[in-house]
């Protein structure tokens, strides 16, 4: 068993060993540690140390689990110059993220038949499950992957999928420069061509609710949140396009044995200035940039739901942030006393810069960056603000992280009516899959409470607002 020292409030320290080049830090409260089984993505956790040009220390934030080769839930910075990238500490799922929107009408005031015909309206328009794409929709050209890859999220925009206000309420403006679809293979391109506009499966929903409790009101009346509104939140990713880019780089970077001499070959890195480095990062920014178009074109058929139902001009619904949980991007942080680049990995972990940050919009160069932590379908989401602190390079927990395996709650749940089951705790869920269901009832996650409690006490963001899920669209 890995040995935690207490450095800070609700931080902790292992220190390294072996061939480890750095310690490695958890953001956790001892209730954390003691409930939850880490041993093995803190075991993960340590591999990471390993990596060649990791800086300061590796990172867990308090939901994390087991994943490919990185935890989820793990943060990393690598020296730009003669640090590594490495696909497992992004994920499968490029940019998977999360957007939250407001609904200008109370919740309270929906009837139940509003509600019902409001998810099922957004369960007709949004395709979700394993595969399934926009059926009669024009499938995506090469011209399309072209524009789409480069400009971000203003492809989308400039198509009708929402305004132009949008980019200045998503992270990097929804567009992670460098993208070269040129590098993407057919096979990418070919799985990625008609699911703009879908979740997917797994984890992936879009779920609406109240704003149950505000905690900071200056910060969320500047943001447009109030106590009793009605919100949206997305949660989807890159679908096949970017799935497919992580297996053509993992095979490429194994093909060329760069998985060697780690202590698990899922860690495969390659030099960021290398060759096949510079050509995974531009193929992932390709994949990020699918991600965004996705979640705004998501949004755009939750507005239309929204005006056909509710008769809600979709103007009104306002975005308020979209986040990546599953990135490699660079930025430039304090270490030592000096401003130095860094390739920051973000696994299963949200960016969360604080007040002043130049990256932001003027809005949130005022407040701190909204942080978004999805919990599970039946208790609680979060909002939060980012404090900016550099001991985890300003970044922050995505959600409320694993507490079982699919497999796991699949088993625990055999046999119930699980919609039925949901209804009683007042969420209503349309879903292509029973099986999905079962995988995501909420004793399958951790309590939201208690990471968003350690995340707090770190310093690392502060709660906004706390959300209460009553409707879900799961795959």
């Amino acid at each position: 068993m890995f040995k935690l020292k207490k450095i800070g409030p609700a931080t902790f320290s292992i220190s390294k060993e072996g061939k480890m080049h750095v310690d490695a830090l958890v953001i956790a409260t001892e209730k954390l540690i003691k409930e939850k089984e880490l041993e093995k993505p803190i075991e993960q956790l340590c591999n990471v140390a390993h990596l060649k040009g990791v800086l300061n220390h590796t990172i867990a934030m308090p939901d994390i689990h087991w994943g490919y080769g990185f935890p989820i839930g793990g943060v990393a910075a690598m020296d730009a110059k003669e640090g590594v990238i490495s696909p497992g500490g992004v994920g499968y799922d490029i940019n998977c993220g999360v957007r939250l929107a407001i609904i200008p009408i109370y919740f309270k005031d929906l009837s139940e038949e509003a509600k019902s015909q409001l998810l099922k309206r957004i369960y007709e328009l949004i395709p979700s499950g394993i595969g399934r794409g926009q059926k009669g929709k024009k499938s995506l050209t090469d011209q399309d992957y072209l524009e789409l890859t480069t400009k971000g999220a203003s492809f989308s925009i400039e198509r009708g999928y929402g305004y132009p206000e949008d980019i200045l309420h998503m992270e990097s403006h929804g567009c992670i420069e460098g993208a070269n679809i040129d590098l993407v293979s057919k096979r990418a391109r070919e799985r990625g061509k008609n699911q703009l506009g879908t979740i997917g499966s797994g984890n992936h929903f879009v779920e609406i609710g109240a704003i149950e409790k505000i905690f900071l009101l200056d910060i969320a009346k500047m943001w447009g949140v109030e106590e009793g509104l009605t919100y949206v939140l997305i949660h989807s990713g890159s679908r096949g396009f970017g799935h497919q880019i992580c297996q053509d780089t993992l095979n490429d970077f194994i093909k060329k044995g760069y998985h060697l001499n780690l202590p698990d070959r899922q860690l495969v890195a390659a030099p960021i200035q290398s060759d096949e480095g510079k050509a995974y990062f531009v193929t992932m920014a390709a994949a990020a940039n699918f991600a965004f178009n996705n979640r705004q074109q998501i949004l755009h058929q939750v507005r239309c739901a929204c005006h056909e139902v509710l008769s809600i001009a979709p103007s009104k619904l306002k975005l308020i942030y979209d986040v990546c949980h599953n990135i490699a991007k660079f930025e430039t942080h304090l270490l030592g006393g000096k401003e130095r680049k860094v390739c920051i990995h973000r696994k299963g972990a949200t960016r969360a810069f604080g007040r002043g940050a130049k990256e932001l919009s003027p809005l949130f160069q005022k407040t701190g960056q909204p942080v978004l932590v999805p919990g599970d379908m039946g208790r609680a989401s979060y909002l939060l603000v980012g404090l900016g602190n550099p001991l985890t390079f300003c970044s922050s927990c995505h959600g409320a992280g694993r507490d079982k395996s699919r497999v796991q709650s699949l088993k625990s749940w055999k046999g119930v009516d699980l919609v039925a089951h949901m209804k009683k705790q007042g969420v209503q869920i349309a879903a292509t899959s029973k099986r999905t269901i079962a995988e995501e009832m909420p004793n399958a996650y951790k309590d939201i409470d208690d990471v968003v409690e350690a995340v707090k006490i770190a310093k690392l963001a502060n709660p906004v607002s706390k959300l209460r899920p009553h409707l879900v669209l799961k795959g």
